[in-house]
């Protein structure tokens, strides 16, 4: 008896958290779709606002996924090698290679678009470039890229499969992209998931490195919240669920297809 009671306090807690997590999502998703949320969904609903949010701010909703999407392939080009390289050759050196890497997490993000901005900003054409916003974006999360493919690599002795495949011919890369790249998938998918929310969430760096030309998405986000009315930042926030949580979904689908299919028979 006892036993139920704690499993539905347990549950009771359970659902109120999920209700403060969810219910401002759902009230920010029926602002966007109301047609005056102070009069409440009385006044109607209507797909108007995100007509208005598309006309005006669609630019960066698209600029938002292809910096999240290249920012996804630099960071796998760099980052999957550097965390092999870390989990190889593990040692004092290795430590503070991974502590330096993690720096730009560690501090503002303010601070480290500063840096970029007075490093770079001097090349007019690269400042004005969403190349410029790439590059803060790389540094922001290829430490996440890095710790989720290392903390994979640190779960089983590696070293023992390439020696093996190693004894029987295989060469470096055929070892990299047949042994090393399957096992660690699973910290791949990780890391490529951390990489594309947090590269489209961005603000704080984004905001110091971009220019009206170069308006992402979060930046546009609060720029609607702050000069239109709130029907219409609310359904931006909407265009931005549909726009990423399908990118989530398929990201993760592969992720789990890819580990069924190199599971055992």
């Amino acid at each position: 008896m006892g036993r139920t009671r704690n499993f539905y306090l347990q549950l009771a807690f359970t659902l109120l958290v999920c209700a403060f997590l969810i219910v401002p999502v759902l009230m920010s998703i029926v602002a966007g779709l109301t047609e005056n949320f102070f009069v409440g969904v009385r006044s109607g609903f209507t797909l108007r606002w995100i007509g208005v949010v598309w006309e005006l701010y669609a630019p960066t909703i698209f600029r938002s996924m292809y910096i999240a999407l290249a920012t996804l392939a630099v960071t796998l080009v760099l980052g999957v090698p550097t965390a092999y390289v870390l989990a190889k050759r593990p040692g004092l050196l290795g430590r503070m290679i991974e502590e330096f890497l993690v720096l730009p997490v560690a501090i503002p993000g303010l601070a480290t678009a500063l840096a970029l901005i007075l490093t770079y900003g001097g090349f007019r054409d690269f400042r004005t470039s969403w190349v410029f916003i790439l590059v803060g974006h790389v540094l922001y999360t290829l430490p996440f890229m890095v710790r989720s493919v290392l903390a994979v690599l640190s779960s089983f002795n590696f070293r023992i499969l390439e020696e093996s495949a190693a004894s029987l011919g295989a060469g470096f890369w055929r070892r990299f992209f047949g042994i090393i790249l399957p096992n660690v998938r699973s910290g791949i998918v990780a890391g490529s998931l951390t990489v594309v929310t947090l590269s489209i969430g961005e603000f704080n760096l984004t905001w110091m490195l971009h220019t009206p030309e170069t308006m992402t998405l979060p930046v546009g986000l609060a720029d609607s919240y702050a000069s239109m009315r709130l029907e219409i930042g609310s359904a931006y926030t909407l265009v931005f669920f549909v726009m990423i949580i399908p990118l989530l979904i398929a990201l993760q689908r592969y992720g789990t297809q890819r580990v069924k299919t190199a599971g055992p028979a």
